[in-house]
């Protein structure tokens, strides 16, 4: 395990009032892992190993965990991290053009990180503002009623930023 993947000491102490509330340490295993990507901002490798060994578990066991849920990331994002709502409502309401024209414009599919680092592109299954469709989410800021055009402009004011 490499030396740099230890919590800073406010995520140790986090971590302390995290297993005070479970019976067993394995049973705060999502808890723990939101930390780690708090705090690593990506679940590693060495970060699974770190919380294997923090919960008493196998590095394979947290890997299944951070797998199987889609709020945990095994790479890096870009510093504006985009998902594209891909449920119903966006649909019909022209999402999967919204990701298509994207994919064209930052020049990367679902699931890469431009090569800059600046935007990294995902799609989720709903975001919960169907009224607003289509709708996208930006570092967790939402953005509604979207056009092509209006996420072209949104883009070109991100990249100012």
């Amino acid at each position: 395990m490499s030396s740099e993947v230890v919590f800073s000491t406010e995520g140790q102490e986090r971590l302390a009032a995290i297993l005070k509330r479970y019976p067993y340490k394995r049973a705060a295993i999502l808890p723990v892992l939101h930390l780690a990507q708090e705090e690593f901002s990506y679940i590693s490798p060495a970060v699974e190993e770190y919380v294997a060994q923090l919960l008493d578990l196998t590095p394979a066991q947290v890997h299944e965990v951070v797998t199987f849920y889609s709020m945990f990331r095994s790479r890096p994002l870009g510093k504006y991290h985009i998902e594209c709502c891909t449920n119903l409502s966006c649909f019909l309401r022209g999402g999967l053009p919204l990701v298509k024209f994207l994919e064209e414009k930052l020049g990367i599919r679902v699931g890469e990180v431009t090569p800059d680092q600046q935007f990294s592109l995902a799609t989720v299954e709903c975001l919960c503002d169907c009224g607003s469709a289509p709708v996208v989410r930006i570092n967790n800021r939402y953005y509604g009623n979207l056009s092509p055009q209006k996420l072209d402009a949104l883009l070109e004011e991100l990249k100012q930023q």
